[in-house]
């Protein structure tokens, strides 16, 4: 495939770079030359200084040869304007990020597919949803949905009394019987492995589990994991992912929404009506502390300071909280996050990507994640394509690359937890594990022989 890629900073460079192994020609337009020169300097990629919503630099671009352009710069008229240029030129589609979808009804989506944008993303309502989702499962650390929701991925930890303490797959499976989940990647003392039959469980492992929707309590409590309600959530900060967050779960839980900026503070208050709005600076120990922190289940951080999102969780921490959640754009910061103690880490351009890339990855792609917490690697679900090497042997003849595993099958309406046995079939959604690197071979196992992306 040819890919245009036009953005001003992470997450154009982050996209080009999860594409640049899987076959396709990338071209990157971007307003800032110095950039570009350092990216030409360490990759392939041809780039183009220019602002993408200029006629004369898609024409420069040659833009009537994309099979698919990405416009994900920070300002969304200029995606907009890029993509309906783009496709007026002949692009083939074009996806545009855009602040909200929110308030985009069909008949307005219906609008801008017809103008000539064929698919909209806002970081900001996946990681707000992604949110709302840890809220419904708060044993987890991470989860991502799969196909028809018939497998999910969880991220958990295992406690000081789990049962599986000590013990190997093996033996976990001989005392417990047949199971509907899967480790498929084991986090211990921020080294990252994929377990084999051998492979036993340590005190505060962090397990990546492949999981039908059925067994999630059978699953928590081999964790050790005790349930807890939730009741209180406190949500710092009032932008565009605070308000998705709060306007989904106001209903159901107590929201309270604290804002440092006063004009936006009165602002919420009428679009947030059953939410408590509390204009303040939550980097306060004694504004927490008034607000009832240690009455607190979970506490959500999701400013556009990385550094006030971490701090504030980490205070939240010391009085007692059960959950929290920080928005991190900061990728250097993402490790660190992870290590002093906060439990999930959200960040919009990781995010944004992941989905993005799916849609460039060819059919047998149907989705994508990228892991954060602790692990650098990459959960897709894969379709088998008719005479692909993955539908010729049963998964333990396959030769998955090393570093690589297979974690779940979705057939029609049916799923499975993939054992040695299970034999592949045709259009069947395979769940994929793999870390850095691998999934270039990983993606050609289940493409038509003979053939890469068209």
């Amino acid at each position: 495939m040819n890919i245009f890629i036009a953005g001003d900073g992470e997450v154009g460079f982050y996209i080009a770079e999860a594409l640049v192994n899987s076959n396709h020609d990338i071209t990157i337009i971007d307003p800032h030359e110095e950039l570009l020169k350092m990216v030409e300097a360490h990759t392939d990629l041809l780039t183009i200084v220019g602002e993408s919503n200029s006629v004369s630099v898609l024409k420069q671009a040659k833009i009537e040869k994309a099979d698919l352009v990405i416009s994900v710069l920070h300002d969304e008229t200029v995606n907009i304007i890029t993509a309906i240029l783009a496709k007026k030129l002949g692009a083939k589609n074009t996806i545009a990020r855009v602040n909200t979808l929110q308030n985009l009804n069909l008949d307005n989506r219906k609008i801008y597919q017809d103008l000539g944008i064929d698919y909209l993303v806002s970081p900001e309502d996946i990681a707000g949803q992604e949110v709302v989702n840890l809220i419904n499962t708060p044993e987890v650390f991470e989860m991502f949905n799969l196909t028809n929701d018939k497998l999910s991925v969880f991220l958990i930890r295992i406690e000081k009394d789990a049962p599986v303490i000590d013990k190997t797959l093996i033996e976990i499976a001989k005392l417990y019987g047949p199971l509907n989940f899967r480790a498929v990647a084991i986090n211990r003392n921020q080294n990252s492995f994929i377990p084999t039959g051998t492979s036993s469980f340590k005190r505060g492992d962090m397990v990546y589990v492949v999981s039908k929707p059925e067994s999630l309590q059978e699953l928590f409590a081999l964790a050790g994991k005790r349930k807890y309600d939730i009741n209180n959530i406190m949500v710092v900060g009032g932008g565009r992912v605070g308000k998705v967050i709060c306007k989904e779960l106001q209903n159901d839980y107590n929201m309270k929404l604290i804002e440092s900026n006063t004009e936006r503070s009165h602002g919420l208050t009428d679009i947030l009506q059953d939410t408590l709005i509390i204009n303040g600076d939550a980097r306060s120990v004694e504004l927490l502390d008034e607000e009832g922190i240690e009455n607190t289940d979970v506490f959500i951080a999701v400013t556009n300071s990385s550094e006030t999102n971490i701090l504030t969780c980490l205070h939240a921490k010391k009085f007692g909280v059960k959950k929290t959640i920080a928005l991190v754009e900061n990728l250097d910061y993402i490790e660190i996050s992870q290590n002093i103690g906060i439990d999930t880490i959200l960040n919009k351009k990781l995010i944004a990507a992941s989905y993005i890339v799916k849609h460039a990855m060819g059919n047998e792609v149907s989705s994508l994640k990228k892991c954060l917490s602790g692990i650098n690697s990459d959960i897709v679900e894969l379709v088998a394509l008719p005479g692909s090497m993955a539908t010729k042997k049963p998964i333990k003849d396959l030769k998955m690359p090393e570093g690589a595993i297979i974690g779940g099958i979705t057939r029609s309406e049916e799923s499975y937890i993939a054992v040695g046995d299970f034999q592949i079939m045709e259009n069947d959604r395979v769940v994929v594990f793999a870390l850095p690197g691998l999934m270039t071979k990983v993606e050609k196992m289940f493409q038509k022989t003979g053939f890469l992306f068209k």
